[in-house]
């Protein structure tokens, strides 16, 4: 039989005939060094940002906060639980409208890098599939499955059409689509062929005719991309030696990290660090970079994820990320370092991209110790990246060929790019000891930003025949080498930007030379890539741009220099921010009649920027709803249904069951599989609330005769990465009544002694040395091992099976039961992996003590049903509601209790007025939940996701978009929290004003 034709191909030379018939605008090609648009070298700048994590009304600002910052490109996923939330019920409209989010980005001028999935991970829930394809006979996800692969094509069908149409080919700006997510995580190219193949022919086979990419694993035809936030050279040099005719990219650079229920506050990625590892990539010679995340946003409604690492690593509602702009669209500390490192390459990425590494033995840069070089050459133009291995900020001296010395500051840690004879003009030659930002032609100047800490002195040198200072607004000491055509300018650099005009050959130059919390500050406005359009900013703490063009700054000291370079309509001007806020110019903006205007500053001050904005006050006296948790109308299944089953996505499923006891007392439930945290109650009393899952055990008080067992359960969000996907929901299978759990961490046994994988253990402990320990079962017949276990487990000299596991996903859910020998000593036996192990557990428990016929309810059983007023607690912790007083603080066992608990979920429900914001300000809410326990958020029919009073998350994201001039906002608490300190409040930037910048 003859070899079929490569799909590929195919595709390849089809794609290239409609190329020809469309005449096209534009055409992406690569090579080993970078990708070309239109013959032109592009540096990707790519800024990860979500469409479905934020409302569309916000889609605009943190775009063009994304191009400020000097990103030329947006890369997104595709969520298909987003678009397909119901089996055949498609949303592609309002906020989901990711066609009008591609359109916009190609408005903005950014090209696009598309990610469809079909699986996504991003912390999304189910890694983006929907709920209802866990429900399909025999389906097994990310494989070549027949039944998983019939929904793919049917979601292909529906998403890449969309993506075709605003590809380079159609007039777009659509430029690289990836192939699947990070497969490589699965198993190796080889054995994921198959499969990515299968999902590479069906991209090519609905037109995708642009350059398709992979991360984490490749395929056949595609350009791989590397996944990291460190080890730059490590990555690059697989890349290079896998493929080494492609452009090397940084499919994700993870700027900061997710965070979850109960964790610590991921702040470990400062901004100095995320300096360094720019650095570092650029050093490598990457050629693209993709900030994941540079725009976080927020997880709404259920659709936060979960991942591995534990039992119960479940995604806050916010998806903050630590990223560049913050989940409110703000722009942070890393922001700025990222726009200044995109604003260098912009000045010099066309160097960057031509460039080779030095080898070590060929370079020649002289330098004290403390400090290490690299550098990347083309012909005589070099970029020296000089990195400090001190402990402190301090000023080194290198030298350069021909005996050139030039001080360096550098503080610890810090890599800072030297340039070395870069030719900025013709026959003039750029030598800097400091940063350097922008290159290019601004209102007639050759404009260049020399960038150092306030009070520190750098050194800058160009080499040119002629060379003549025009004017100065700073002191400057410039020497001469009339042997060497060189001059030397020694800089110091102030809070006050301070700028040289000289002309070298003929050529008109300036310097900006600026502090770098004054670089911070910065902005370039590209005019629409018009050149006589191009515009700085210099001195906002925020800048945005209209549909319209407009600009507007945000300013937080008006004591603060404003600097306008460029083609303003009023010229270029250098400003105090009090004539920018107080200024006539801004009053007459403002709309304020002639009649008005005073020239008095103080006067001004008080009748537009004095009245800051205040956020809306939430009365003290909401209304509440007691939900009373009850199934008994519904009808009885032997076992519980897990969401799919019962047919709803998120929310909550009460579970609830009667059970005979012969005597008062406490006894263990057994709950084998269990996905999600969960309240128990005993007889309408709640028992525990159940945090480490997979399988559980909790004691609970039971009396004599019939009792009732009710399971609350918050679906908390699905696996987003894991061999593992599609766990079922809430209860899933038997439980049982009467059992065991025991903590096994402790008391291990190997050849030198104890261990307790509790503890920290001594470094001569070796990897993959064996362990083993020993339990009985006491009359029980199953077993369940949860928490932490390692592979190559053993029980009674019998493997079990661990398929996909790795000992760093520190959590897996094993049933032992059919290797057990009852009436014996059973030994598991595993090897070390590492210490201290957070869950080790082993549960018993009897099979003939399985509760059955259960009665479920879903979340239209949980709705407010009749509401009633609340009043505040008194001390004593009593719940008042109009005349009557319910005291429940007697009846929590086992839970916490705070003033005013119910001790049953509540609605409560808070009417309140949109406050009046002045004009000149821009405020973002959020929703602190003081007080409070466990449950959802939701204003306005919007559903604003999930909260938990465990941390880190404290405060909530309410859109100002999604307010209305009368609002409603509901607020579900398990426990009956009293919701006496929950109050609304902007955020600090907010209290700042925006002027018109002309």
């Amino acid at each position: 039989m003859t070899e079929k034709p490569s799909l590929l191909l195919q595709k390849q030379e089809k794609n290239t005939q409609t190329r020809a018939e469309h005449s096209l605008r534009s055409e992406l090609t690569y090579d080993q060094r970078s990708f070309i648009m239109n013959g032109e070298r592009v540096f990707l700048n790519s800024a990860t940002i979500h469409y479905f994590r934020m409302p569309r009304e916000e889609w605009r600002e943190v775009l063009m906060k994304a191009k400020l910052a000097g990103m030329n490109c947006i890369d997104t996923y595709f969520a298909w639980n987003v678009h397909e939330p119901e089996e055949g019920q498609w949303s592609f409209e309002g906020d989901h409208d990711c066609g009008a989010f591609l359109d916009l980005c190609a408005e903005l001028g950014m090209y696009v890098i598309t990610r469809p999935g079909p699986f996504i991970c991003a912390e999304w829930d189910f890694g983006g599939f929907p709920y209802w394809l866990e429900t399909k006979q025999g389906i097994r996800f990310r494989q070549n499955n027949e039944a998983y692969l019939h929904y793919v094509d049917l979601y292909f069908d529906r998403i890449i059409p969309i993506i075709r149409e605003r590809q380079l080919s159609a007039g777009g700006t659509v430029i690289l689509v990836q192939v699947e997510n990070e497969y490589g995580y699965l198993m190796d190219d080889a054995a994921a062929s198959a499969h990515m193949n299968h999902l590479r022919d069906s991209l090519l086979q609905r037109g995708i005719d642009v350059p398709l990419i992979t991360c984490v694993g490749g395929a056949e035809g595609t350009i791989e991309g590397a996944n990291f936030w460190s080890g730059a050279d490590g990555h690059y040099a697989k890349l290079r030696e896998k493929q080494p005719d492609t452009p090397k990219v940084v499919t994700e650079f993870w700027t900061g990290w997710f965070e979850n229920w109960g964790g610590p506050s991921a702040i470990q990625k400062t901004p100095a660090l995320l300096e360094k590892r720019i650095m570092e990539i650029l050093r490598a010679g990457y050629t693209g970079i993709s900030y994941y995340m540079f725009y976080g946003g927020t997880n709404f409604g259920g659709y936060g994820g979960r991942t591995v690492g534990s039992s119960d690593i479940f995604m806050i509602t916010s998806y903050d990320y630590d990223a560049p702009l913050n989940e409110y669209g703000r722009v942070t500390a890393k922001y700025a370092v990222a726009k200044t490192l995109s604003y260098f390459v912009h000045a010099f990425g066309a160097l960057l991209m031509e460039t080779e590494e030095v080898p070590t033995e060929q370079i020649k840069v002289r330098h004290s110790q403390g400090i290490s070089v690299r550098g990347r050459c083309k012909g005589n133009e070099q970029i020296w990246f000089l990195e400090s291995h001190k402990d402190e900020r301090e000023t080194f001296h290198v030298t350069l060929e021909e005996g050139r010395t030039i001080p360096v500051a550098l503080n610890p840690g810090q890599i800072i790019p030297i340039l070395d004879r870069v030719e900025i003009a013709e026959h003039v030659y750029l030598t800097g000891g400091t940063m350097i930002t922008g290159n290019e032609v601004v209102n007639g100047e050759l404009t260049l930003f020399i960038v150092a800490e306030a009070g520190q002195r750098s050194v800058v040198e160009l080499e040119s025949n002629v060379l003549n200072v025009r004017g100065s607004s700073m002191q400057v000491l410039v020497e001469h080498d009339p042997v060497r055509e060189v001059y030397r300018f020694d800089l110091v650099h102030f809070r006050e930007p301070g700028i040289i005009h000289l002309e070298a050959s003929g050529v008109p130059i300036r310097f900006v030379v600026l502090d770098k919390e004054m670089m911070d500050r910065t902005w370039r406005i590209d005019g629409g890539g018009e050149p006589d359009q191009l515009r700085y900013a210099i001195g906002f703490d925020d800048v945005d741009v209209s549909s319209s063009g407009q600009v507007t700054g945000m300013i937080s000291d008006p004591n603060r220099t404003i600097m306008l370079l460029g083609s303003w309509t009023g010229g270029e001007q250098t400003l105090i921010g009090h004539e920018f806020i107080y200024g006539e110019r801004n009053k007459l903006q403002s709309g304020i009649p002639d009649e008005h205007v005073v020239e008095s500053s103080a006067a001004i001050r008080h009748s537009q920027f004095t009245r800051l904005p205040m956020p809306p006050k939430l009365s003290d006296s909401p209304d509440l709803s007691r939900v009373t948790l009850t199934a008994q109308q519904r009808s009885s299944s032997g076992q519980p249904e897990h969401f799919s089953q019962y047919g709803q996505d998120f929310g909550y499923l009460l579970y609830e069951c009667d059970f005979d006891r012969s005597v008062n007392g406490i006894t263990t439930l057994i709950l084998p599989d269990l996905q999600d945290t969960a309240r128990i109650y005993v007889n309408h009393v709640e028992q525990a609330l159940v945090r480490q899952v997979g399988a559980a055990g909790m004691q609970v008080q039971t009396n004599k005769g019939k009792n009732t067992l009710q399971v609350l359960v918050q679906h908390m969000g699905r696996l987003n990465f894991s061999p593992y996907l599609g766990e079922s929901k809430g209860l899933a299978g038997s439980v049982y009544i009467g059992g065991s759990v025991q903590d096994i961490r402790r008391n291990w046994h190997t050849e030198q002694g104890i261990v307790h994988l509790d503890e920290v253990n001594d470094h001569h402990l070796q990897e993959d040395r064996l362990l083993s320990r020993t339990f009985t079962l006491d009359g029980m017949d199953r077993a369940i091992l949860v928490g932490a276990v390692s592979q190559g487990l053993r029980i009674n000299g019998m493997d079990v099976p661990m398929e996909g596991y790795q000992d760093w996903f520190s959590f897996d859910t094993l049933d032992l039961s059919l290797y057990l020998r009852p009436g014996e000593i059973n030994t598991l036996e595993m090897p070390y992996s590492r210490t201290p192990l957070n869950r080790l557990e082993l549960i018993l428990y009897r099979s003939e003590n399985e509760l059955k016929d259960w009665r479920m309810a879903g979340m239209n059983a949980l709705l407010p049903q009749q509401w009633e007023t609340y009043e505040a607690s008194n001390k004593s912790g009593h719940l008042q509601t109009h005349g009557q007083t319910a005291d429940y603080s007697g009846n929590r066992s086992a839970t916490p209790v705070g003033n005013g608990t119910n001790g049953q979920p509540v609605w409560y429900r808070w009417q309140f007025s949109k406050s009046a914001v002045p004009g000149h300000y821009r405020v973002n809410l959020m929703l602190r939940l003081t007080g409070m326990s466990k449950g959802t958020l939701h204003l306005n029919g919007h559903h604003l996701g999930r909260y938990w009073q465990i941390g880190p998350q404290e405060d909530y994201k309410i859109p100002v978009s999604w307010l209305q001039e009368e609002n409603e906002l509901l607020l579900f608490d398990e426990e009956g929290r009293a919701p006496e300190r929950v109050r609304l409040l902007y955020d600090n930037l907010s209290q700042y004003p925006w002027v018109v910048v002309e």
